[in-house]
């Protein structure tokens, strides 16, 4: 019984963790292309921007990545059921995944912080590519968790890759389409 709490408690602030990098890399976006608006915009969007990602990211964000791994982290070390699936090739693979998550949570930590001192690094265009990252990763650890199988999850992340590039060209194709109508 006690592990099914635990893991409830581990797929909320995962499910939150997740939310919060997505949203993140969305006021990124906004916040790049801020920078392009005349004054007084400008600072009154980019003001807003830095206060709604530092709320964002010191609210939600960090403790939900901290809780999420802690409930993992008593998952899989003081269970039994944990212990076994240490043993198992897919949870290798779906930790290896997770370490990703770490690496990308990281980076977007980067961004945040140049953002918040006015350095402009990325474009908005990388940061829509980026915003991808996490969702292959989401795909993955998904796949990973419901098939248990350190194969199968391959089609399932395949499958958001393909989905991910029409995407990309659906969004292309509308940009031609808006600049068109605008010139």
């Amino acid at each position: 019984m006690e592990y099914n709490y635990i893991k409830a408690l581990h797929l909320i602030f995962v499910v939150t963790w997740f939310a919060g990098l997505f949203y993140i890399v969305r006021l990124f976006v906004y916040h790049i292309e801020a920078n392009s608006k005349p004054s007084p915009e400008k600072e009154i969007l980019i003001k807003q921007y830095k206060l709604m990602s530092y709320r964002l990211w010191y609210i939600i964000t960090w403790p939900s990545a901290v809780l999420a791994s802690i409930f993992a982290y008593w998952m899989l070390f003081f269970t039994p059921t944990g212990n076994a699936w240490l043993t198992q090739p897919w949870m290798h693979v779906k930790l290896t995944f997770v370490f990703l998550l770490y690496l990308y949570h990281l980076k977007c930590h980067q961004i945040f912080k140049q953002l918040q001192r006015d350095e402009v690094k990325h474009t908005t265009g990388f940061m829509r590519l980026w915003n991808e990252g996490a969702t292959l990763i989401l795909f993955a650890v998904v796949f990973l968790v419901i098939l248990k199988n350190a194969i199968n999850w391959i089609f399932g992340v395949l499958g958001i890759i393909a989905f991910s590039v029409l995407l990309m060209l659906g969004y292309k194709f509308y940009k031609k389409i808006r600049e068109k109508n605008n010139s």
